[in-house]
């Protein structure tokens, strides 16, 4: 985490005094963990807001303090890897903030990109089927530092894989660039593949794994 504020990431996160449960996190995109070409863009890595707390306006309260660091700093503008799925936010809420997609990508992501002016677009790394037939035996999952739920994923997945007699290997994504040279999707930080098919970008249960992997076998 420390190295990730050298690197300018900025976490703002709402007054829990005043009930706010949410935060953003979002850092240059030449340093962001996303598999996206975005230099000169700032990067929204994460925008949470949970329980209660939803409905509030805390969601664009957090998105417009983005959109002021990137205007303070002279960028090209804001982007977000969005997905319809789990795990990230969708898109309503860049849409009403002037928010367009720009790319999209397997499973279900879409780049959605605010500029600041007639500025190139940013754009996923690509290359997703390669990355993922070089994992073509067993199980490999990809893993970074840089959300905190990941650790305990890996552990359910590996345990899991022993169960099954499968044999799994952890990748480990150590920076940025290892992010956009290794990672099967555009989420980044965390994928799993068996086989060489993409099960899943995201945190899964013990249970929706195993059904993950029967449903391949059928």
């Amino acid at each position: 985490i420390k190295s990730r504020f050298a690197e300018g990431m900025k976490i703002r996160m709402l007054d829990l005094s005043q009930g706010g449960r949410g935060f953003i996190e979002y850092m240059p995109g030449e340093c962001a963990w996303r598999a996206v070409n975005a230099k000169g863009y700032m990067l929204i890595h994460c925008l949470w807001v949970v329980g209660k707390s939803k409905g509030k306006g805390y969601g664009s309260l957090l998105l417009n303090e983005c959109i002021e660091d990137a205007r303070k700093l002279n960028m090209n503008g804001v982007a977000m890897v969005t997905s319809e799925g789990n795990w990230l936010a969708g898109k309503k809420l860049l849409e009403k903030h002037g928010f367009e997609s720009v790319d999209q990508a397997p499973p279900s992501f879409k780049l959605m990109v605010k500029k600041f002016g007639n500025v190139r677009s940013p754009s996923f790394i690509g290359g997703w089927d390669t990355k993922i037939k070089k994992c073509s035996r067993g199980l490999v999952i990809f893993r970074s530092d840089q959300c905190p739920y990941l650790d305990d994923a890996v552990n359910i997945l590996m345990e899991a894989a022993k169960e099954r007699g499968i044999k799994g290997r952890v990748v480990d994504l150590k920076d940025c660039q290892s992010v956009r040279e290794l990672a099967p999707t555009a989420y980044g930080v965390f994928n799993i593949v068996y086989n060489g098919e993409l099960i899943s970008y995201h945190y899964l249960t013990k249970k929706e794994f195993i059904k993950r992997l029967d449903d391949l076998q059928e």
